[in-house]
Formats: structure tokens, sequence, C-alpha cells
């Protein structure tokens, strides 16, 4: 089964584009929740998100794994693949 790849955007957020374009690149189909302006949303996402508002906020089978930063480091030190590998589940 494919992982389940979430990310929460702002539309014109720089750091959400680079982390969808680093998603793409990467191949994964992932749900995108544009929450432009809202705050039920926003509050919802930080709730998942271990209180973190910034965005994006992306989770990975449902595990909170931060911003596009994260998601850069968690590449940078092949730890992203592993995350994205299809599972036998």
């Amino acid at each position: 089964m494919a992982p389940k790849v979430e990310i929460y955007t702002w539309s014109s957020c720089p750091f959400c584009i680079q982390a969808k374009i680093l998603l793409d690149q990467k191949g994964v189909k992932y749900a995108e929740y544009a929450i432009d302006g809202d705050e039920a949303a926003r509050a919802k996402m930080a709730q998942r998100a271990n209180g973190r508002r910034s965005l994006p906020q992306i989770f990975i089978n449902n595990n909170p794994i931060g911003g596009c930063d994260d998601l850069y480091a968690l590449d940078a030190q092949s730890k992203l693949d592993p995350l994205l590998q299809i599972s036998s589940v």
C-alpha cells in the first residue's frame, strides 16, 4: 500500500511550494489541504502537528514530519525515501 502523505499549505507560501516540489520530484502522491485564512483548519492542523502552526506541515502515515526544512533534512539524511516506500501492510 502506498504511504499516506498529507501536506497543509497556503497557496502563496514559498516553503509550501518547495516542499511540494520535493514530493513531486520523488513521484509521491499527496493530499494537499490549502488552509489560506481558515483558522479552524489551522487549529486542527496544529493539534495533529503537536502544536506547530507554521506552514507547511507534512504528515506521512499520520505521523507529523514537520515543515519544509524538516522534509529536506530527512531527504539529506537518506531517511525520507524509506518513509515513502510502499508498505506491505
